[in-house]
Order: C-alpha cells, then sequence, then structure tokens
C-alpha cells in the first residue's frame, strides 16, 4: 500500500506546478497514515470500543459488559435462525477492522470460517473460558433406556458441535454464562486497557447476576413431580445437568433434523412412563413437530427459549427476562411446588 502510493505520487509531481505538486504530496502522507493505522476502524469517532457479536447471548454479554464504553453489533440479526447464517464476503472483510470479535466456536459453522478468513487480530472465543459437555446424542436420558440414538438424533445436515461433540448451548447455563462473562471482560479489558476497570466491574456485577439466577433455578425446580422434559431439539443439556433433570429431544443437537418414526414412538413411551405433561416447543424454529407429538399424546405445549435470538415472539426482552420465563415454563411442565 505504501510503495504504490509512493510511486504514484512521484510520478504525478513532476510536471505540476508548485502548488499543486504540495497539494498532492500533503494528500499523499494523508493516505500513508490512514493506511498505516491499522486501529483506526476499532474504535468509533467518540472513542468507544467497537465490538462484534456472533449472535444474542455474545451479544448480550458484550453490551452488558461494554456499557457505555463499546458500541456492540452483532453478525445475527433478530429473528434469524443463528445455524442457519450465511455471511457475504464484505461481512468477512469488515471483521478485521473489528476492536473485538465475541463469538462462540462451532455454534455457526459460517462464522467461524469467516472469522478464519478474515485475519482479524482481536478475537475472543466464548467456550475457553468454560468447560463443554456432550449433549444431544447417547450421553441424553438417565440411563440407555431413555438413549436417544444419534440416528433418531439426527446428526445430519451441519455438525452442530465441536470436534469432541461438545454441546455449544453453554449460555443456558447461568453458571458457565457467569464463567464466559469473567473470560470477555478481561478479553475487552486487554483490548481497551483505556477501561479496563470498567469493563471487570461490569463483568463481576453481571456474573454475580447469573448465579443469582442459578440460585433461583435451583430453588424453583427442587420440588418437582417428574424429572423429565421433551423438547424440540437438544439445546437443554445444560440446564438438565446443573439441575437433575432428564432431556429428552425430539431432534438432536441441530434443530434442521427430522426424528426417525423410531424416536418418535419412543418419545410416546417416556412421556407415558414419566409422566410427562408438556412438549416444548421454540421461537425460531419450526413447532410443527412438537405440535404434531403432543396431540398424539393429548399433552399441552410451552415455549422452552433456547435464547438464540429476541424478537417480539420472546417472552421478555433480554436474557434474563427470558430465562425467568424458562423457569415458570420448566415449573408447570414438571410440577414443581
Amino acid at each position: 500500500m505504501k510503495m504504490s502510493v509512493m510511486r504514484a505520487s512521484r510520478r504525478s509531481i513532476s510536471g505540476l506546478t508548485p502548488a499543486a505538486a504540495a497539494a498532492l504530496s500533503a494528500a499523499a502522507v494523508l493516505t500513508l497514515s490512514a493506511c498505516g493505522d491499522g486501529s483506526s476502524g476499532t474504535v468509533t469517532e467518540d472513542g468507544r470500543l467497537r465490538v462484534t457479536a456472533s449472535f444474542y447471548p455474545m451479544q448480550f454479554l458484550a453490551e452488558e459488559i461494554g456499557g457505555r464504553h463499546a458500541e456492540v453489533s452483532t453478525l445475527t440479526k433478530p429473528g434469524t435462525e443463528p445455524h442457519d447464517l450465511e455471511l457475504s464476503p464484505r461481512q468477512t472483510g469488515e471483521l478485521a477492522d473489528a476492536g473485538l470479535i465475541v463469538y462462540l466456536k462451532d455454534m455457526q459453522p459460517a462464522v467461524d470460517e469467516a472469522i478464519e478468513q478474515s485475519g482479524a487480530e482481536h478475537v475472543v472465543e466464548a467456550s475457553e473460558f468454560t468447560s463443554l459437555e456432550k449433549h444431544g446424542g447417547e450421553e441424553d436420558g438417565e440411563d440407555a433406556g431413555h438413549a436417544e440414538e444419534e440416528a433418531d438424533g439426527g446428526h445430519e445436515g451441519h455438525d452442530h458441535g465441536g470436534e469432541d461433540g461438545g454441546d455449544p448451548h453453554i449460555w443456558l447455563d447461568p453458571v458457565r454464562y457467569a464463567e464466559v462473562a469473567e473470560g470477555v471482560g478481561k478479553a475487552m479489558a486487554k483490548a481497551d486497557p483505556d477501561h479496563a476497570a470498567a469493563y471487570e466491574k461490569n463483568a463481576a456485577e453481571l456474573a454475580d447476576r447469573l448465579r443469582k439466577l442459578d440460585g433461583r433455578f435451583a430453588a424453583g425446580l427442587e420440588n418437582r413431580r417428574t424429572d423429565t422434559f421433551i423438547t424440540t431439539h437438544a439445546a437443554f443439556g445444560y440446564i438438565a445437568d446443573r439441575y437433575g433433570l432428564v432431556q429428552e429431544s425430539i431432534k438432536g443437537l441441530s434443530p434442521e433434523s427430522e426424528p426417525s418414526a423410531a424416536r418418535m414412538k419412543q418419545l410416546q413411551d417416556i412421556a407415558e412412563d414419566d409422566g410427562v405433561t408438556t412438549v416444548f416447543f421454540e421461537t425460531l424454529v419450526s413447532d410443527k413437530t412438537a405440535r404434531t407429538l403432543a396431540g398424539d399424546l393429548g399433552l399441552r405445549t410451552d415455549v422452552l427459549d433456547p435464547i438464540e435470538g429476541v424478537t417480539d415472539k420472546s417472552k421478555g426482552d433480554d436474557y434474563f427476562e427470558i430465562m425467568e420465563a424458562n423457569l415458570g415454563a420448566l415449573q408447570q411442565a414438571l410440577g414443581a411446588k
């Protein structure tokens, strides 16, 4: 960039009037300064850190932690199913100019690929701050009788988990999400040292709120009639693990998969054996299969939101409100007192 500008300037200056040559030289210097300043796009005109988040759970963290010192944008617009996201070459190129990118590996293949192609330097990956577990396959359910075979769980189409089969839905466990919040706070402090104290304070306060939310879930689900709940796709394994529940999903970790007839029959048996009252569906994926199963069994339906995005259909305006709605829905479905 610098060499091409210099060559062009030298060729153009010859033959010009002194005033014109001086003006052209000044323009060349300004161009060199702009090209050489790699941080020019990392902050806004008023000095806020530019943060790009992959989808809502990462956006929520960045907004809560960044406060007035950060401008946060998201790659996944409201109403878009995150797993289906596709990015344009322009969007991929713009990632290199972000002050910080916050994303969750193996949740959105298009984002993983775009970040790698962009060569972005300031990147934080959420799962590095906590641990991943395997859900959506044979680990689902409390024993082999409740296991969802991979063929029935629908691990077809795009993969929805890491190479080790890790479930990426860590934000649905308030304890793990708190760990991620603390990690993101440190990453933002490193990216913008001038406001490090504010980021770390906001991250600590958010983590405290999340741990209190965990306490409300634990107390609210303690006395229940049944442990088993049925969902559209296996997004709630961390909630099941944390509070001693049994998640049985119609689909696997990928919401795009379709269950087999054998899986549907298995779920019917589970519902009858475990006294299941409710089949949960979601706001961003089709509820057709869930309603069909509920209709066949005479069960009610309700929303259990994986909070992959927030829309007008969401039962709340942010993560905490929707998680409280999820708690209420689980309490009713499980017969918790």
